[in-house]
């Protein structure tokens, strides 16, 4: 079983000082409002209500940590979390509150010391849009791995998920060494290597 499904509710914070004191190593998900941040989490974590998404898509301002337990542990101490952060852009929103999530998405990515990975999701669809590319430009300075999620993946034939992957480790390239993987939660479409990313990065010694 993976590690992954383990994963729990651990705590909700609106700000940066609200969150636990850096720990376990910590693996986040971005990506602009609506692309398939909590389907993502969900299906990873092999269950289907872990993480929430909103009906109104934007609406989440939410940091949402779950955590995976140490069964070897008599504290029950966390072997990592995984890390939803609030979507990012969804032009509804008022300029404030945009500026304000700005400030914790690129607060978090920036200066949170237990981050050990960066899962930015795209819509295959839509590839690279300028809200990606300010994530992007949040993300580049940081140094930390990144691996990116193509989402709906599904929609598109084995060679065209294949150009888009081509596309985007392209535009993306500052980045670093990037591990572009097109996804679909429905279609189980790379599950396996997002998972073993995932775990490599939590934990690479433990063996589920």
């Amino acid at each position: 079983m993976s590690i992954l499904h383990r994963a729990s509710f651990f705590t909700s914070a609106a700000r940066l000082d609200q969150l636990p004191p850096a720990g376990p190593p910590e693996v986040c998900f971005v990506g602009r409002s609506n692309v398939g941040k909590s389907t993502a989490i969900n299906v990873l974590a092999n269950q289907k209500r872990l993480a929430f998404s909103s009906k109104t898509p934007g609406r989440t301002r939410l940091i949402n940590m779950f955590g995976m337990p140490d069964p070897l542990d008599p504290e029950n101490s966390q072997l990592g979390f995984l890390v939803d952060l609030p979507g990012y852009g969804y032009a509804s929103i008022a300029q404030r509150a945009r500026e304000e999530w700005a400030d914790i998405l690129g607060g978090y990515l920036a200066d949170r010391p237990s981050l050990a990975g960066i899962v930015l999701l795209i819509d295959i669809r839509r590839g690279v849009t300028d809200l990606d590319r300010r994530l992007a430009n949040w993300i580049a300075p940081t140094g930390r791995p990144v691996m990116t999620l193509l989402t709906k993946a599904d929609k598109f034939p084995y060679g065209q998920r294949i150009k888009a992957v081509f596309a985007v480790k392209k535009e993306l390239a500052d980045i670093g060494a990037l591990n572009a993987v097109p996804f679909s939660a429905t279609a189980r479409i790379g599950l396996e290597e997002a998972t073993q990313q995932i775990e490599n990065w939590i934990s690479p010694q433990v063996v589920p």
